[in-house]
């Protein structure tokens, strides 16, 4: 018989702890919360210091008998959920309903699932935290109190299942306000002017930078002319070349809003989907031999703190595998962001001898690709800078000063391994040919270009994650939720990886900025964070933050509900009639985008998607092709008359027949090779070997 009882979350956690606890001990799951505030009522009490009502979870009747049955039959019941406010909570819950005392040591937390620090982590068993606890109370109380009490109002007044929420409201004003720089930019020409030069068998750009030594902007195609006319027929002169070494230094190990970032822009992963598969990672896999094992740190942290232990296995590893150059001289510590929790380390690999060659044959390709990322970004942010060689040369030609920079890597360190993406596009320099001062140089062209200025970019989600980490909004396991309601709830839909907001959002943001402004304005919901930051590290009292909240929170709500109007959303009518019971079709917002819905709703249920047209005939029926979309978002090419015609292709048509075949041509992005990242045309008849390079330029 088993002498101890561990309760974690979630089954996949339960299965790897119990490999590595042994007999005597008994590891079982609870899914999560147990006990929360009812769904069907406000469930706090405002009047008696907010005192929340907890009731247990619908369904979560039998889970609770199975773990009380088995606290009967052990010694010592330990509660092991995650090291979070949200996994004190669930223990502090779990407590509750199991007749445990929070004041004894009854709690077991450790930052990574591996054999040591589980080991380590019951040496050490703590009692209940209850100023973490208070810190989830009262986010959840307050997350209550504004969305059960500002949603009936939307309800009432625009459309019925409409949400507010302290931090979701915030982040789609973000998107609205965006939404409006965009509208109102007015964009302004500006123009370059660029000289090629072949020196050494090299080609190198110069770019016109100014008059003097003063950089001069060129806003007009008069300045260009002016320019070209007075530099005509004339020689480039070297005035001036400088050789600098600079070096660059490796971006930190991730927190849980970079690895969001970096894994959009990488690996194409929604943050919903990033946090999924961290999850699987940190609660164990089974890698063969070892059997199961966490792979990576709990994920869900603000800091880049790192282990001094992990550190020193990092330096093993990199001396070993690439040489003592490419480690630094001390070790790499990295300064947490203020405003940061310090309680977790940065995500990391559990250990960088489990590479990523190592697990694969283990893991699915999603894991495998976001498991690389973090094993990469962390040994790289131990490992040496790298050093390059910049140069830049100042050209004259008459009064006009031209530029041209260019750098080589001298020595690649961490660059070897990892180099962070960026949300913008960049330009690759090479280094220049060996220029010398008083040289003179005849251009092969001058190319004067034409530009205006763009405006702000819409948010990407890893982009707007990105503003409410700088903006102090949310917190790291806010983020991914808070974006998948957002778009849920219709406020924003995804257009080209981009949040576009809908009326209804825009709707709803005027409406809270008219009557609730607190609820919506950036600084009061970012000092809200630190208060409840304040909970959470024992130096602020939950009951007084929400206390001073509610008070101008309930003079707002009076006056929303007697002055707000009802305001009519004019749905978008479609040029197509309900097949079913012959309204006109409307269009929705969904969490994927637009769809068809007959507005006879719920009388008439009948919805359908878009179709977007490709402008090639479907080779089995003679019908047109459409762009759909898969249960998993995969973008395919199905016949129109579907399902009498169950014609696909799962890839863009090219527009055209195979000149062999006559079957469709499809478009393929060559990922390796010379030809990397030029599009291959090819028959999509798998028995026809016709293919052809798309020429350059095209789309």
């Amino acid at each position: 018989m088993a002498d101890y009882l561990v309760i974690v979350e979630s089954p996949a956690k339960a299965k790897t702890i119990g490999k590595y606890l042994g007999k005597k001990y008994i590891v079982k799951a609870s899914m999560g919360h147990v006990r929360d505030l009812p769904k069907s009522q406000l469930g706090v009490d405002v009047e008696d210091s907010f005192s929340p009502r907890y009731i247990t979870i619908r369904g979560k009747g039998n889970v609770l008998k199975e773990l009380k049955d088995s606290s009967k039959k052990v010694k010592a019941i330990y509660l092991a959920a995650d090291p979070d406010r949200e996994g004190e909570a669930i223990a502090w819950h779990l407590a509750h309903s199991l007749d445990i005392d929070a004041q004894e040591p009854c709690r077991v937390v450790f930052n990574e699932i591996t054999k040591q620090a589980v080991k380590d982590a019951f040496q050490q068993p703590r009692k209940i935290n209850m100023d973490l606890v208070n810190a989830q109370q009262a986010r959840r109380i307050l997350d209550r109190l504004v969305g059960y009490q500002i949603s009936p109002l939307l309800w009432k007044k625009i459309r019925k299942g409409l949400s507010a929420g302290r931090v979701q409201s915030v982040a789609v004003r973000l998107i609205v306000d965006r939404e409006q720089e965009i509208r109102a930019f007015n964009p302004e020409e500006y123009w370059t002017v660029t000289a090629q030069f072949k020196e050494q068998g090299q080609t190198f750009t110069a770019a016109f930078y100014g008059y003097g030594k003063k950089k001069t902007p060129l806003p007009s195609r008069a300045e260009v002319d002016q320019l070209l006319e007075a530099i005509r027929d004339q020689e480039f002169f070297i005035e001036d070349v400088k050789k600098t070494e600079r070096r660059r230094n490796p971006s930190p190990p991730f927190t849980t809003s970079s690895l969001q970032q970096e894994a959009a822009r990488k690996l194409n992963f929604r943050a919903a989907k990033t946090m999924q598969v961290a999850q699987q990672l940190y609660e164990g896999l089974d890698i063969g031999a070892l059997g199961t094992v966490g792979l990576i740190t709990y994920m869900r942290t603000d800091s880049t703190r790192i282990s001094t232990l992990a550190q020193e296995e990092a330096k093993e590893f990199i001396i070993s595998e690439y040489g003592q150059d490419f480690y630094p001289a001390t070790l790499r510590q990295y300064s947490t962001k203020s405003g940061a929790q310090d309680a977790h380390e940065a995500i990391r690999p559990t250990s960088v001898l489990h590479t990523p060659e190592t697990v694969k044959p283990y893991l699915s390709r999603d894991q495998l690709r976001l498991y690389k990322l973090i094993w990469d970004r962390f040994v790289a942010s131990q490992m040496a800078s790298a050093v390059l060689d910049t140069m830049s040369v100042d050209m004259r030609i008459g009064e006009a000063l031209f530029r041209a920079t260019g750098s080589k890597i001298k020595f690649p360190g961490f660059m070897s391994l990892y180099i962070e993406g960026t949300d913008e596009s960049e330009e690759e320099q090479g280094y220049l040919p060996d220029l010398q001062p008083q040289q003179r140089l005849k251009p092969n062209q001058i190319e004067p270009k034409q530009h205006f200025t763009q405006p702000p970019p819409r948010y990407t989600e890893a982009r707007l994650v990105k503003t409410m980490e700088e903006l102090g909004i949310g917190r790291p396991s806010t983020y991914a939720p808070t974006l998948d309601t957002i778009q849920k709830r219709g406020y924003a839909l995804m257009e080209d990886k981009k949040l576009v907001p809908t009326e209804l959002g825009e709707i709803v943001v005027d409406i809270l900025k008219e009557f609730f402004p607190q609820i919506i304005d950036v600084e009061f919901t970012a000092n809200m964070e630190k208060n409840l930051d304040g909970v959470e590290d024992g130096d602020v009292d939950w009951v007084a933050v929400l206390d001073h909240f509610y008070k101008d929170f309930q003079d707002d709500l009076a006056v929303a509900e007697k002055e707000m109007e009802k305001i009519q959303v004019q749905e978008e009518l479609a040029d197509e009639a309900c097949e079913k019971c012959g309204r006109q079709m409307v269009y929705k917002h969904g969490r994927f985008g637009k769809f068809l819905a007959c507005p006879g709703f719920p009388e008439c249920r009948n919805t359908k998607p878009i179709l977007k047209e490709v402008g090639v005939p479907c080779p089995k029926c003679g019908g047109d092709l459409v762009e759909r979309k898969g249960k998993r978002r995969k973008i395919f090419y199905g016949c129109k008359n579907y399902p009498e015609c169950d014609y696909i292709l799962w890839d863009p048509p090219a527009n055209r027949s195979c000149p062999t075949c006559k079957s469709p041509l499809v478009k393929k992005k060559i990922a390796k090779g010379a030809d990397k990242g030029k599009t291959l045309i090819k028959c999509s008849n798998e028995s026809c070997e016709y293919t052809e390079l798309e020429p350059t330029g095209q789309a």
